[in-house]
């Protein structure tokens, strides 16, 4: 469900629209990173550096010190949601056309929204943050909702399980590109300096993480891997309250979404969200 959930949520830090919009709220778009952490971080209000970089984490204090709390003097907590409605309810329209209006996007919407609901909130700020907000009437938006409070949940979850195995912001970055999900310059955007990143990986090859070259070790692999496993976990609450069968059958209502964000190639190829961008995954 995560594979279906997190292109489409992914799109508004991708689309020229959503670009679109903070730039019309005074944000510099020369890079994704001002309008990311407005849009982002919006939901918890006027938030200050040190609650961004706990609840974001694998960024940089420094590069979180950059933009926040400067978003906030461009552009208020409520004035940025709701251009990123806007900046939602056009990406999704461009991607589906009429379709956003239809009984299938209606259904979606309410699939998305009794599993976000379902969702137990405890030590998930940034799910909660997002709960919080009032439901937008239209279906296409109301999906969009639920689906970035379920991703929110998987994400609060996920850094549960990094603290749990002992990793910071940095050695999280470290230890994944070691495995060789994503190449290490991908992660440039995150802010941390060349220092850092080598401090994080001696301290990983103490662990016996990774090997002299920054590899992962079979310890490393065994590591990330029981990572995702109990971040899969900790996600699946609301998945088991919808059932199988209507998982199943929002699985097959959202891959329109799903594949018109693969095919309009807004995602970058290897990107940093822990799924591939090639093509669209089908319904299962």
């Amino acid at each position: 469900m995560w594979h279906q959930l997190e292109p489409v949520y992914a799109s508004l830090y991708f689309a020229p629209e959503a670009f679109e919009e903070a730039k019309a709220l005074g944000y510099d778009v020369g890079s994704r990173w001002p309008g990311y952490f407005a849009y982002r971080g919006a939901p918890l209000g006027a938030a200050g550096p040190e609650l961004v970089t706990a609840t974001f984490h694998s960024f940089s204090p420094h590069m979180v010190a950059e933009y926040v709390p400067a978003a906030w003097e461009t552009a208020g907590p409520g004035t940025v949601l709701a251009a990123r409605l806007r900046a939602v309810d056009r990406i999704l329209r461009g991607f589906l056309g009429d379709a956003v209006t239809g009984p299938e996007m209606t259904e979606a919407a309410g699939l998305a929204r009794t599993a976000a609901e379902s969702a137990d909130m405890a030590a998930r700020p940034l799910a909660a943050a997002n709960r919080e907000l009032p439901w937008p009437k239209e279906p296409h938006l109301a999906l969009w909702q639920a689906m970035s409070v379920l991703r929110e949940h998987r994400g609060d979850g996920h850094l549960a399980a990094l603290l749990a195995a002992g990793l910071d912001g940095c050695e999280t970055l470290v230890s994944f590109a070691a495995i060789g999900a994503v190449p290490v310059e991908n992660f440039a955007g995150r802010g941390w300096s060349e220092e850092e990143w080598a401090a994080a990986q001696d301290r990983l090859f103490e662990r016996g993480w990774v090997d002299a070259d920054g590899h992962a070790t079979d310890l490393g692999r065994k590591g990330r891997e029981d990572i995702e496993r109990l971040t899969d976990e900790l996600a699946a609450a609301p998945w088991r309250a919808l059932g199988a069968e209507r998982c199943e059958r929002f699985a097959r209502l959202l891959h329109p979404a799903v594949a018109a964000v693969f095919e309009s190639g807004i995602l970058p190829p290897q990107p940093t969200l822990g799924i591939a961008t090639v093509r669209a995954p089908g319904p299962r």
